[in-house]
């Protein structure tokens, strides 16, 4: 049986697309989320940018029906309606009428009464609204679509077992030929020696030449660093190669990503004056 998703003015601004992620459920947008929508729409940053692609979103959707009985959102999709607040539907006088995140609640709580406590589900990133939803015994989750299992994320790596001669041959030649069709250009590689396990080698898939090469190694370090484990030793690899032009690290907390990257950036720019300039950024949390 399709549910209904009442969605908050916080899960379109975080996601535009969050209209089409729902399957073959239903959409409900309280009108209220529309008029504070339509304050952010001249913002010069991602949030404005959304406010504005939702409006055109939804704009174009109007044109295919009505948003007060709902329009399809297409093929294998539930539909989208705009739903107004009820005047009759009266909340707790705790909570102040006039204020927008009650008003929404108020579209959820409607919702609720006409379809039933299993059937509808208040999505939003505000945890306080979520709190306020489920008070009412509104089910409510926060949209988490932006979660990848860490277990799905490309690694970077990947282990072959070998004979002990092509690993042999690795060390003297700095150079193994490797024909498989899954390693991806650039990729980290460990060579197992598949009699004796400790017999190893560590290098890079070079697509160009079809090999697997050693890893670059900074004998004196990079600014004073050197790396502690294969991961962070892959990582100064890649970092410290002129041929790779985009290195994306991602890892806990306090394995070194930020340490590693502006020690090969000082290390690029100063030491070998490969580039004019380093620029450092981070995301800015009001």
């Amino acid at each position: 049986m399709p549910k209904t998703f009442v969605l908050d003015t916080n899960v379109i601004l975080f996601d535009v697309q969050a209209l089409f992620k729902f399957s073959d459920n239903d959409v409900v947008i309280p009108i209220t989320v529309i008029e504070e929508i339509d304050r952010f729409k001249k913002d010069l940053n991602e949030t404005g940018r959304n406010a504005r692609q939702f409006s055109r979103i939804v704009d174009d959707l109007r044109t295919r029906g009505s948003l007060f009985t709902g329009v399809s959102l297409g093929d294998d999709k539930g539909s989208l309606r705009v739903e107004l607040i009820d005047p009759q539907l009266h909340l707790p006088s705790e909570l102040d009428h006039n204020k927008a995140d009650n008003r929404i609640i108020n579209v959820a709580l409607k919702q609720l009464n006409e379809k039933g406590k299993d059937s509808v589900v208040f999505i939003s990133k505000d945890t306080n609204l979520r709190i306020k939803a489920d008070a009412l015994g509104i089910p409510s989750e926060d949209y988490e679509t932006n979660r990848v299992p860490i277990e799905e994320l490309y690694s970077g790596i990947r282990v072959f077992e070998v004979s002990s001669e092509d690993i042999s041959t690795f060390y003297t030649e700095k150079k193994l030929d490797f024909e498989n069709d899954e390693i991806c250009a650039n990729e980290c590689v460990i060579l197992r020696d598949q009699i004796n396990p400790s017999h190893s080698a560590v290098g890079r898939f070079d697509l160009r030449g079809g090999a697997i090469v050693p890893l670059i190694k900074a004998t004196d370090g990079v600014w004073g660093l050197h790396p502690k484990n294969v991961e962070q030793s892959f990582a100064l690899d890649l970092l410290l190669n002129d041929d790779v032009q985009l290195v994306s690290l991602v890892g806990k907390a306090g394995t070194g990503k930020t340490l590693l990257a502006i020690a090969a950036g000082l290390q690029k720019t100063l030491d070998e004056g490969r580039y004019k300039r380093l620029l450092v950024s981070r995301p800015i949390f009001p």
